[in-house]
Protein backbone atom coordinates (compact mmCIF):
# COMPACT_ATOMS: atom_id res chain seq x y z
CA UNK A 1 0.00 0.00 0.00
CA UNK A 2 1.43 3.27 -1.26
CA UNK A 3 -0.78 5.62 0.81
CA UNK A 4 -1.09 7.47 3.75
CA UNK A 5 -4.51 7.27 5.57
CA UNK A 6 -4.96 9.63 8.56
CA UNK A 7 -8.11 9.74 10.66
CA UNK A 8 -9.27 12.37 13.29
CA UNK A 9 -12.06 13.07 15.02
CA UNK A 10 -12.22 16.67 15.72
CA UNK A 11 -14.33 18.62 18.39
CA UNK A 12 -15.92 20.91 15.70
CA UNK A 13 -19.18 21.05 13.18
CA UNK A 14 -17.89 19.97 10.19
CA UNK A 15 -19.25 23.46 8.16
CA UNK A 16 -16.39 24.92 10.90
CA UNK A 17 -13.93 22.74 9.71
CA UNK A 18 -14.25 22.87 6.10
CA UNK A 19 -14.17 26.93 6.56
CA UNK A 20 -10.44 26.39 8.33
CA UNK A 21 -9.31 24.55 5.43
CA UNK A 22 -10.71 26.64 2.78
CA UNK A 23 -9.94 30.02 4.02
CA UNK A 24 -6.38 31.75 3.63
CA UNK A 25 -6.86 33.61 7.20
CA UNK A 26 -7.53 30.66 9.12
CA UNK A 27 -5.19 28.30 6.93
CA UNK A 28 -2.45 30.77 8.12
CA UNK A 29 -2.96 30.01 12.14
CA UNK A 30 -2.58 25.76 11.98
CA UNK A 31 -1.75 24.52 8.43
CA UNK A 32 2.36 22.49 8.66
CA UNK A 33 4.10 21.22 10.88
CA UNK A 34 4.30 21.91 14.65
CA UNK A 35 7.00 25.23 15.20
CA UNK A 36 6.36 26.18 11.84
CA UNK A 37 4.32 29.38 10.86
CA UNK A 38 2.59 29.81 7.31
CA UNK A 39 2.68 32.90 5.33
CA UNK A 40 -0.40 32.82 3.01
CA UNK A 41 1.68 34.19 -0.64
CA UNK A 42 -1.15 32.98 -2.75
CA UNK A 43 -4.65 31.80 -2.38
CA UNK A 44 -7.10 30.79 -5.48
CA UNK A 45 -10.02 28.24 -3.74
CA UNK A 46 -11.42 26.73 -6.63
CA UNK A 47 -10.43 24.09 -9.38
CA UNK A 48 -7.11 24.66 -11.41
CA UNK A 49 -6.42 27.20 -8.32
CA UNK A 50 -2.90 27.23 -6.59
CA UNK A 51 -2.75 27.75 -2.44
CA UNK A 52 1.14 28.81 -2.80
CA UNK A 53 2.26 28.95 0.82
CA UNK A 54 5.82 29.14 2.61
CA UNK A 55 6.28 28.10 5.88
CA UNK A 56 9.00 29.64 8.51
CA UNK A 57 11.19 27.85 11.38
CA UNK A 58 11.72 29.45 14.27
CA UNK A 59 15.05 29.94 12.97
CA UNK A 60 14.24 31.63 9.97
CA UNK A 61 14.30 29.04 7.79
CA UNK A 62 11.89 29.12 4.59
CA UNK A 63 10.26 26.25 2.76
CA UNK A 64 7.74 26.64 0.13
CA UNK A 65 4.47 24.67 -0.33
CA UNK A 66 1.72 24.18 -2.65
CA UNK A 67 -1.72 22.55 -3.61
CA UNK A 68 -3.26 22.85 -6.39
CA UNK A 69 -6.99 22.15 -6.00
CA UNK A 70 -8.52 19.82 -8.44
CA UNK A 71 -12.23 19.00 -6.68
CA UNK A 72 -14.10 21.21 -3.79
CA UNK A 73 -17.27 19.98 -2.76
CA UNK A 74 -18.45 21.82 0.46
CA UNK A 75 -18.86 21.22 3.23
CA UNK A 76 -17.65 17.42 2.79
CA UNK A 77 -14.69 16.88 0.46
CA UNK A 78 -11.38 18.71 -0.96
CA UNK A 79 -8.75 17.18 -3.53
CA UNK A 80 -5.43 18.67 -4.27
CA UNK A 81 -1.65 18.04 -5.36
CA UNK A 82 0.03 18.91 -2.62
CA UNK A 83 4.09 19.50 -4.06
CA UNK A 84 6.91 21.95 -2.77
CA UNK A 85 7.45 24.38 -4.40
CA UNK A 86 10.00 26.96 -5.21
CA UNK A 87 9.44 31.57 -4.22
CA UNK A 88 7.65 31.93 -7.35
CA UNK A 89 4.59 28.39 -6.79
CA UNK A 90 6.22 26.42 -9.23
CA UNK A 91 6.68 22.87 -8.26
CA UNK A 92 10.06 21.85 -7.25
CA UNK A 93 12.31 19.46 -5.81
CA UNK A 94 12.63 19.73 -1.72
CA UNK A 95 15.68 20.44 -0.62
CA UNK A 96 15.48 18.28 2.59
CA UNK A 97 15.59 15.64 -0.39
CA UNK A 98 18.16 16.76 -2.90
CA UNK A 99 18.35 13.49 -4.30
CA UNK A 100 14.70 13.46 -5.67
CA UNK A 101 13.79 10.88 -3.83
CA UNK A 102 10.46 12.09 -2.33
CA UNK A 103 7.38 12.42 -5.25
CA UNK A 104 7.17 15.62 -6.50
CA UNK A 105 3.72 15.60 -6.45
CA UNK A 106 1.21 13.84 -4.27
CA UNK A 107 -2.13 13.62 -4.68
CA UNK A 108 -4.48 14.49 -1.38
CA UNK A 109 -8.37 13.18 -0.52
CA UNK A 110 -9.54 15.16 2.54
CA UNK A 111 -13.36 13.88 3.52
CA UNK A 112 -15.14 15.52 6.07
CA UNK A 113 -18.32 13.47 8.12
CA UNK A 114 -20.33 14.85 10.11
CA UNK A 115 -20.99 12.90 13.34
CA UNK A 116 -23.16 14.83 15.49
CA UNK A 117 -21.71 18.22 15.62
CA UNK A 118 -17.99 16.49 15.77
CA UNK A 119 -16.36 15.97 12.54
CA UNK A 120 -14.72 12.55 11.33
CA UNK A 121 -11.63 14.35 9.09
CA UNK A 122 -9.76 11.17 6.94
CA UNK A 123 -7.37 12.64 4.91
CA UNK A 124 -5.95 10.56 2.39
CA UNK A 125 -2.63 10.62 -0.08
CA UNK A 126 0.01 9.14 -2.17
CA UNK A 127 2.16 9.77 -5.05
CA UNK A 128 0.94 10.98 -8.25
CA UNK A 129 3.13 10.86 -11.39
CA UNK A 130 6.67 8.95 -9.37
CA UNK A 131 8.63 6.61 -10.23
CA UNK A 132 9.13 3.56 -8.43
CA UNK A 133 12.18 4.51 -6.20
CA UNK A 134 9.95 7.43 -5.13
CA UNK A 135 6.98 5.24 -4.65
CA UNK A 136 9.20 3.18 -2.59
CA UNK A 137 10.86 6.06 -0.93
CA UNK A 138 7.27 7.67 0.27
CA UNK A 139 6.07 4.36 1.66
CA UNK A 140 9.52 4.37 3.76
CA UNK A 141 8.39 7.97 4.56
CA UNK A 142 4.55 7.22 6.17
CA UNK A 143 5.62 6.99 9.98
CA UNK A 144 7.62 10.23 9.65
CA UNK A 145 4.70 12.07 8.07
CA UNK A 146 1.76 10.82 10.26
CA UNK A 147 3.79 12.31 13.17
CA UNK A 148 4.09 15.08 11.11
CA UNK A 149 0.46 15.36 10.65
CA UNK A 150 -0.19 14.68 13.97
CA UNK A 151 1.19 17.61 14.39
CA UNK A 152 -0.56 20.30 11.94
CA UNK A 153 -4.05 18.06 13.40
CA UNK A 154 -3.08 18.90 17.04
CA UNK A 155 -2.51 22.67 15.60
CA UNK A 156 -6.24 22.14 14.09
CA UNK A 157 -7.51 20.87 16.85
CA UNK A 158 -6.48 23.78 18.91
CA UNK A 159 -7.73 26.42 16.47
CA UNK A 160 -11.03 25.15 16.14
CA UNK A 161 -11.07 25.12 19.81
CA UNK A 162 -9.82 28.93 20.30
CA UNK A 163 -12.37 29.84 17.93
CA UNK A 164 -15.04 28.50 20.69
Amino acid sequence: MNQLTITRTLDAPRDLVFKVWTDPQHLANWWGPAGMGLRVVRFDLQPGGIFHYSMVAQNGAEMFGRMAYREITPPERLVWVNSFADAEGNVAQSAYFPNNEFPLEILNVLTLTDEGGKTKLTLTGGPLNATAEQEAFYVGMIPNMEQGFGGTFEKLQDYLKSLG
